[in-house]
């Protein structure tokens, strides 16, 4: 095996990855309740969102240990490559350092590159298509990481939610304001930073309307959109996703459109309905 592409399990893996030695998911660890729920192939999307709707605390996620990463690194591949999500929203990216460090330790000779995405869920799951692109392409290891960099420099993640609960069980809307934009059926518009954090780029009474508003801002922030792929993560809603899909199609007619739903973590944030566009 000549490379190995880690992901944290924030990022939604496709289909074929999960049978392809060349990747890994390196599982987050949820907490609801008091009970920690991996975040692997045994998650159980409908199951979660029953706890979370159940539980007034703000459910929480931790981050792999360096030695959890150390081992995914630990492999026969000559080059390898990890995804985590946004160094300012976790300590995932800080985690997979630490362990790249530790095997380089021990084997100096090991070629290693760990990418903060300033993403997260579908955002880190175009990343990997990228670094498998550049891979079957041929290119060294070195011309890998800076391509991928500069990839990864002009990408954008947006997101809209049907359900503000968890917004308002971690502080970042407060209950009256949760309260007015359920009454309201007021839906914000999220967006990425630069830098990779988080910041609210517009809102919309209902859901449709803020799916448009959202389909703008993706318009306006995508430049040569032909030659590009997007990706639409949704949370439970898998007719929202195809619909959002033909229309996108219709404004920008991308090179490709990947629809996942998601994993563990993605699920926790995005919470039921919830829709996710990288590009």
């Amino acid at each position: 095996m000549s490379y190995k592409i880690v992901i944290d399990s924030c990022g939604e893996f496709l289909e074929q990855w999960k049978t392809d030695e060349h990747f890994e998911s390196v599982p987050l660890v949820l907490t609801v309740g008091g009970e920690n729920i991996v975040d692997d192939d045994t998650f159980d999307q409908a199951e979660f969102l029953k706890k979370i709707a159940a539980c007034e605390e703000c459910p929480k996620s931790a981050c792999p240990s360096p030695e959890r990463y150390m081992k995914a690194f630990e492999c026969d591949a000559e080059r390898i490559y990890a995804i985590t999500l946004s160094a300012e929203l976790s300590g995932s990216y800080n985690s997979a350092v630490l362990g790249k460090n530790l095997l380089l330790e021990e084997h100096p000779e090991k070629k290693i590159h760990v990418f903060n995405s300033r993403s997260a869920s579908v955002g880190e799951t175009l990343i990997a298509m990228k670094i498998e692109e550049c891979e079957k392409a041929g290119l060294a290891f070195d011309e890998t990481v800076r391509t991928v960099e500069e990839y990864i420099s002009g990408q954008n993640t947006f997101f809209v939610l049907e359900n503000l609960d968890t917004l308002r069980k971690n502080g970042r809307l407060s209950g009256v304001k949760a309260f007015v934009a359920t009454a309201l059926k007021i839906k914000p518009v999220m967006g990425s930073t630069d830098e990779g954090t988080i910041c609210q780029l517009d809102q919309a009474r209902g859901m449709n309307k803020a799916l448009v508003k959202m389909m703008e801002h993706i318009v306006a922030k995508t430049s040569d959109s032909e030659n590009k792929v997007l990706a639409i993560c949704h949370c439970n809603c898998p007719e929202r996703a195809e619909m959002f899909k033909e229309a996108i199609a219709e404004k920008m007619n991308p090179m490709q459109i990947v629809v996942l739903n998601t994993a563990g973590v993605s699920t926790m944030y995005a919470n039921d309905g919830g829709i996710i566009v990288a590009v």
